[in-house]
């Protein structure tokens, strides 16, 4: 038969035997002129192998460092197999494969969550407002979705476009799930290049989540209401009014709890009903219903449900406690499940009459109801938190004064409290002290506490430990009132204009990411303090997250929380928060867009080039000081492919790896100069991709240590040189041991302090110094010069000498 045409007519009746299929329709005109906005570069839809030399690069100078929780392996019948001591498992694979295995699971699982729950919330977005919602966000941001342009290669104008990106993630996850089964992968090289292939996929992930929700709900862009001065929002125990009904709304998908706020202000219940949450869903909430308040972040969950504040609970996925039901049960509290990922053995009322569920949840009939539709969530929700109110107005959940003055003295000081604690709380201790009249050693627990309660299921003489903590702390949380920005989402490309040069050249000394999940080693002062530093310090400070939410609870001498002592632009000295665990994808998007912007790298489908860019020339560094998710671990992964370093906190040595090098190994250190092809041996910058930090004071020097890049100029190394040697000396009473390593001329060191380092690189490296000049004859690894195109890639070669 005669080939079909485009734009070829042909009389279908005539036809015999012929099986017709339509695919996608397309409208006429459209695939037209799509390269107009860009040329496609080399890796459109990258799959499993196409950026693997990309990989290798990395972690040939990162090589991974594991620390096994687990010797055995224990995945197939052929186990448990010992791996102990370089042994292979029956299948043949060794521990450094399998712990590599083990990392690509745990980002699997991460990237997942985000992809379902993208996924999800597109499917609820077309169903509720169509698929043709235009992405448009204002004057001030043309470049709308980075890594989507720069992934997949598509310019996405509407929320319909992101069904094609999330069918390529799909994809991609399942094809990297399939080289976790036995007999298949055994290079530990190769799980981790899957592993920064699906980290790559998760940071595509948020970026598609948080476009859908922005475009949808008409959260903040650079249209009005948007941007730096974005309104103030409230953060806190103390924040919330238990004198009126109170909604508790736990998660990461927004839908349901925009609902609430919808319902109340349709209802003229605003100022008559709390509406607060926990997690990433209080923060989106306060996205969209600026009433909205954060009660706190992941880390408290069991003690604010525990405390009974909520009249209703509302969950919806991801980083919700397997017991919720009964804790919300203990305090009488109803609880709405509404999302089929976490159902939590309830019945589906989806389809029920709302009067009908709430009189069920009420009477007490049923602990909690499923409602899978968003939009019906509200009324329910409202409705009987109204009823619950006047029902529960006469309990008391926290412990009276008796009951707490029983439980210390019952105290054993056996402890097994303690040994339970992951950060191994001297609990009894306090207990001691507060039954002998102080009670401030235990009241100061409660912000170190993570909010496991495993200490109470060893706890011999059953005493509920998370409750005794809270009363300690009670009088304090009641007073807790703190204010933090709400999400303003993507960086403006106007602001990028501005900081593009300082970043690059080194005169901003670099962008500090502070991201995650709540399980740090000392609390959350750690939180507020990592932010304080480094915003006085005239970095730029991207905050989501929980510790987004953390350390807002903290104040100056002045009464100021964080964000109210800074600005909130993309600049010097600025503290943004971006948003919830999705909208950090925004945070990938600024460092990109520098190289689109400021440096003219194409981004269509040229993910190499510009994560080369990035590792060589964007100061930047990610900190996930309180890592507890799989979600932690493949965003932290994805930044890691982009060529941003990232610190975790000591529990983050739990997630088995981390990318260090070998500032001794001098051919790790090898890279090229575009200009005419030459390689130079260059200074560790940054000198690790991922490194877990014992404690704060250990991880402030390091996150400045890992801003520097090839590319600083003198005046720029000079300022970062300045903070990495003030931070150490003054957390950890010293100077860096490795400072010199940095050090490229006499015009590289801080100008006050010069001489005297001049001399101590004479004295203590044996470094020739010209005194007359104050110029250094002899030591560096290269010297300073100020044309040097740092890459990693031979194409990128401009000429050969």
């Amino acid at each position: 038969m005669e080939e079909i045409k485009k734009g070829g007519l042909v009389d279908v009746f005539d036809l015999k035997n012929v099986d017709i299929h339509i695919g996608e329709i397309v409208d006429e005109g459209e695939g037209e002129g799509e390269e107009e906005w860009e040329p496609m570069g080399p890796h459109p839809m990258p799959r499993i192998a196409t950026l693997r030399d990309w990989d290798f690069k990395l972690l040939n100078r990162y090589k991974p460092f594991y620390a096994p929780i687990c010797d055995m392996c224990c995945l197939c019948t052929y186990g448990k197999c010992d791996l102990t001591g370089n042994k292979k498992g029956a299948c043949g694979i060794r521990m450094d494969a399998q712990q590599g295995r083990i990392v690509l699971l745990a980002c699997l699982v991460g990237c997942s969550a985000h992809c379902g729950h993208g996924r999800h919330l597109l499917h609820d977005m077309i169903k509720k407002f169509g698929p043709d919602v235009p992405i448009d966000f204002g004057p001030e941001v043309d470049i709308e979705a980075p890594l989507t342009r720069l992934v997949c290669g598509i310019k996405p104008k509407t929320i319909g476009d992101y069904d094609e990106v999330f069918s390529y993630i799909e994809e991609q996850i399942v094809q990297l799930a399939d080289a976790l089964h036995t007999g298949q992968e055994g290079s530990y090289m190769d799980f981790e290049s899957k592993a920064l292939h699906m980290g790559m996929l998760d940071s595509l992930n948020k970026e598609a989540a948080d476009i859908i929700q922005i475009a949808c709900y008409g959260m903040p862009t650079s249209l009005p209401g948007g941007g730096p001065d974005v309104p103030l929002v409230d953060v806190g125990i103390g924040t919330i009014d238990t004198n009126k009904p109170v909604i508790i709304v736990i998660g990461h998908n927004v839908p349901p709890a925009a609902d609430i706020g919808v319902y109340l202000t349709e209802n003229d219940l605003e100022d008559k009903v709390e509406l607060g949450g926990i997690c990433c869903t209080s923060i989106d909430t306060t996205r969209v219903y600026t009433k909205a308040k954060i009660v706190s972040a992941l880390g408290r969950q069991l003690r604010v449900l525990r405390a009974g504040i909520a009249d209703v609970v509302v969950t919806d996925e991801q980083c919700i406690r397997a017991d919720v039901l009964e804790l919300c049960q203990r305090v009488q509290s109803p609880m709405i499940a509404t999302n089929d990922k976490a159902m939590h053995g309830l019945v589906d009322r989806t389809d029920d009459n709302p009067d009908k569920i709430v009189d069920d949840l009420v009477s007490g009939r049923v602990p909690g109801v499923i409602i899978l539709e968003p939009d019906q969530v509200g009324e329910v929700a409202v409705r009987t938190a109204l009823q619950m109110d006047k029902k529960r107005r006469s309990l008391k959940f926290i412990l009276s004064d008796d009951e707490f003055k029983y439980y210390v003295n019952d105290c054993i000081l056996c402890g097994s409290c303690t040994l339970a604690c992951p950060n191994g709380l001297y609990i009894g201790e306090a207990n001691k002290s507060a039954a002998a009249g102080n009670i401030k050693p235990l009241a100061d627990l409660f912000d170190i506490c993570v909010g496991c309660g495993r200490c109470e299921q060893v706890c011999k003489k059953h005493i509920p430990i998370v409750d005794v903590m809270t009363k300690a702390a009670y009088p304090q949380l009641k007073e807790e009132k703190g204010r933090m920005r709400i999400g303003r989402g993507p960086i403006w490309d106007s602001e990028i204009r501005e900081v593009g040069a300082p970043l690059v050249l080194g005169t901003i000394p670099g962008i500090i990411a502070p991201i995650g999940c709540g399980n740090y080693p000392n609390g959350t002062k750690d939180a507020w303090l990592i932010v304080k530093e480094f915003a006085e310090r005239n970095y730029i400070v991207t905050l989501t997250g929980c510790m987004a939410i953390d350390c807002a609870l903290w104040k100056d001498e002045e009464g100021k929380t964080i964000y109210e002592a800074h600005h909130g632009r993309f600049d010097a000295g600025g503290v943004l928060n971006i948003g919830s665990c999705v909208s950090n994808a925004h945070i990938h998007d600024a460092a990109i867009k520098v190289a689109s912007i400021f440096a003219g790298r194409p981004l269509r489908g040229n993910y190499e080039e510009i994560a080369d860019y990035i590792l060589s020339r964007v100061g930047a560094c990610g900190v996930a000081w309180g890592a507890m998710s799989q979600k932690a671990a493949s965003i932290a992964t994805g930044f890691n492919r982009l060529g941003v370093p990232a610190v975790v906190g000591p529990h983050g040595a739990k997630y088995r790896r981390a990318f260090m090098s070998r500032p001794d190994i001098k051919e790790d250190w090898k890279l090229i100069d575009a200009t005419d092809g030459s390689e130079v041996y260059v200074e560790p910058g940054p000198q690790d991709l991922l490194v877990a930090c014992e404690t704060v004071e250990e991880a402030l020097p390091m996150m400045a240590k890992l801003c520097f890049r090839p590319s600083d100029t003198d005046r720029g190394r000079s300022i970062k040189l300045t903070h990495y040697i003030d931070l150490n000396q003054k957390y950890l009473s010293t100077y860096p041991p490795d400072w010199h390593l940095f050090v490229r001329g006499a015009s590289d060191l801080p100008v006050a302090t010069r001489n005297e380092l001049l001399k101590k690189l004479e004295d203590e490296q044996s470094w020739k110094i010209d005194w007359k000049k104050k110029k250094i004859v002899e030591g560096p690894i290269r010297g300073y010069n100020p044309s040097f195109n740092p890459t990693n890639l031979e194409r990128l070669i401009r000429g050969k000498k």
